[in-house]
């Protein structure tokens, strides 16, 4: 199912600590903005965590990513974390596994300020601060290619190889370009540290240079990574679309995030086109807060409303996102964005707003 039709099958995985919190608030607004019209979601949710992986031993189960990828639309997911599993390897198996296996090369991270207040630049409003980064995905430092030579003395040597293939690097960089041309917007940035990796960071030059000569309506330059993150803390308007790679993308959309609020609002996707896809807020499972209801929700409905936009969606994207910005505003929020509400309070706000003005459209 994609590109509008009127059912989709939706694979739930709240996992770990606050995921398990905002996860429902998501779904609850998906069902509330989705009940008014003639759209209809199944949500399956799975327990894949760290209780299962404490329990019994599983990560992913076998069969998981065949199943997903086959008889599921997209995939909500919430966070992966545990201090019970130092070494996070169920995180590192369910979540970089599905991204991996089902070759989610996309990584989206829209960075928007919905409200002045919530960014630390001073004299920065809202049409300040409007970009999205895409991230590659799959390749990268973070393909666990490499190893230890005397591990545990004090020669001990730890390498960790950068894989870029030619094909992963121009997939995400065409597709940057695309998503700029889809939505009428006028610049690319890519960035890169192509200055000490000359080899790595090479092959992202001579690609970008030959991508670019395709869309001569878009402004396109680059900028090493340094760079890229002075200039989005000293002008992020001058950006429209940022592409780089896994390791700056990872930080880089994290640094966005915090001039438009914090993780707390900060969603994302990872994508294939045309194939199962899995949405993400990006708080992660933040245990120091779990349990006492207050994790911020708003997170994981921008994300369920980047899903749905996936899905063809467009009308029910655009009003959960009002409804996010409508509790900004009324400052219905939760303490880390400066309220009192508690994370149950908020995720009923947003939908029962969404279903309202929704439903009230449609009329």
């Amino acid at each position: 199912m994609r590109n509008g039709a009127t059912a989709a099958r939706i694979a739930v995985i709240p996992g770990d600590g606050i995921g398990a919190e905002v996860t429902p608030q998501a779904v609850k607004a998906l069902r509330a903005v989705t009940a008014p019209g003639k759209r209809s979601m199944e949500f399956v949710e799975f327990d894949w965590g760290a209780d299962k992986f404490l329990r019994e031993g599983v990560t992913l189960p076998a069969g998981a990513v065949e199943m997903l990828r086959d008889e599921y639309d997209a995939i909500l997911f919430g966070a992966l974390g545990d201090p019970r599993v130092p070494s996070n390897q169920h995180a590192a198996d369910i979540l970089l596994g599905l991204r991996f296996k089902l070759d989610l090369y996309v990584n989206a991270r829209p960075v928007e300020l919905l409200h002045d207040r919530l960014t630390p630049l001073r004299d920065r409003t809202e049409k300040d601060i409007r970009l999205m980064v895409f991230r590659e995905n799959t390749e990268g430092l973070y393909v666990g290619v490499g190893g230890f030579f005397k591990k545990g003395t004090a020669d001990e040597i730890a390498v960790q190889e950068d894989v870029n293939s030619r094909k992963g690097v121009e997939r995400i960089i065409r597709y940057a370009f695309e998503y700029a041309r889809r939505n009428a917007l006028k610049r690319v940035c890519m960035s890169d540290k192509s200055n000490a990796m000359t080899f790595a960071h090479g092959l992202w030059q001579r690609v970008f240079k030959e991508v670019r000569q395709e869309y001569p309506q878009i402004d396109s330059r680059h900028l090493y990574i340094d760079t890229l993150a002075m200039e989005i803390v000293r002008d992020p308007s001058q950006f429209d679309v940022i592409v780089t790679c896994n390791l700056f993308g990872d930080i880089i959309s994290d640094l966005g995030a915090q001039l438009a609020g914090g993780l707390g609002l900060a969603p994302s996707g990872n994508i294939h086109p045309g194939r199962t896809s899995l949405f993400e807020p990006v708080h992660g499972s933040a245990p120091n807060i779990a349990g006492k209801g207050i994790a911020n929700p708003l997170g994981a409905v921008l994300t369920s409303a980047m899903m749905v936009e996936f899905l063809g969606w467009k009308s029910e994207a655009a009003w959960l996102r009002t409804a996010v910005r409508a509790a900004i505003h009324e400052n219905f929020v939760t303490p880390d964005l400066g309220g009192e509400k508690r994370t149950v309070e908020v995720g009923d706000w947003v939908a029962n707003y969404a279903a309202k003005s929704f439903g009230s459209k449609l009329k």
